[in-house]
């Protein structure tokens, strides 16, 4: 008899794969918003990622001598740095910011794009994004975009050469959860990139609603980092993103508007 183990073996998955490298880690988290560098390197141990964003604008890699680095914490022999463009609200400031942190990081080509619209919603500004994102892939980066939730966009923009497309869930830092999962099923059977939800998880359970739906990672800061107990929070969410996983390849029972026996009824004695 076979083992329950050998036979999940027997399910096939694919790795996570961006630009050409494969990660185990399905779960990509920010480094902002702790308490202080030792907390970020707790919660980021904590949650097996492998790829660490960077806001080049607010964080500090080098460029201040005199302050501590994360670096000193976060260490590019062992994770995946990924710069990004937060705070930026035009396609110019986007694209100048990865240019800094190419030339801090010695070259490092994969970023993360994101260009605002307005400080109070954080929604991303599509038409300076697309204009950015053409203007890096043509200049050899490799291009993780955060955008909307629109199917076209996101297509729009895997055309245009982006590394991974990383649609909202919800306003950044709101913690809603999946406010249209449709939309993001829609990106997700269109696309020849990885979809990684990028924004709006608050909670465990919103990470695994991501992961059933076939999102191929999911992107978070703030849902650790302000959680009570962030570490703790880093541990919960690798494990709902390895079962959301799971379930997305087991398939999950249909719908259905009525009850359904659990057990047969044929043979039942009277």
């Amino acid at each position: 008899m076979a083992a329950a183990s050998e036979f999940m073996n027997n399910v096939q998955d694919t790795p996570l794969t961006i630009a050409g490298k494969r990660y185990h880690s399905r779960l990509l988290v920010g480094s902002g918003k702790y308490k202080d560098l030792e907390e970020t390197r707790l919660a980021t141990e904590a949650s097996g990622a492998e790829i660490i964003t960077v806001a080049i604008r607010r964080t500090n890699i080098g460029q201040n001598p005199d302050e501590p680095s994360l670096l000193e914490v976060i260490s590019p022999e062992k994770y995946t740095l990924l710069p990004n463009t937060a705070g930026c609200f035009t396609a110019q400031d986007a694209v100048r910011t990865c240019r800094l942190a190419r030339e801090l990081l010695d070259g490092h080509n994969l970023v993360k794009l994101e260009v605002l619209g307005d400080e109070k919603t954080l929604f991303p500004d599509v038409t300076a994004t697309l204009e950015a994102a053409e203007i890096l892939v043509k200049d050899d980066f490799d291009v993780m975009v955060y955008t909307n939730d629109d199917p076209l966009i996101a297509k729009r923009l895997e055309e245009l050469g982006c590394a991974a497309v990383m649609p909202l869930a919800a306003p950044i830092g709101s913690g809603l959860g999946i406010r249209n999962p449709y939309n993001i099923l829609t990106i997700v059977e269109n696309a020849n990139v990885p979809i990684l939800v990028d924004a709006g998880v608050g909670t465990a359970s919103d990470a695994a609603v991501a992961m059933e739906l076939g999102c191929d990672g999911i992107l978070m800061n703030t849902a650790i980092a302000a959680a009570q107990h962030p570490v703790l929070m880093a541990s919960a969410m690798k494990k709902a993103i390895e079962g959301g996983r799971e379930a997305f390849l087991a398939g999950r029972m249909p719908r259905k508007r009525f009850a359904s026996a659990s057990s047969p009824i044929d043979g039942i004695i009277a």
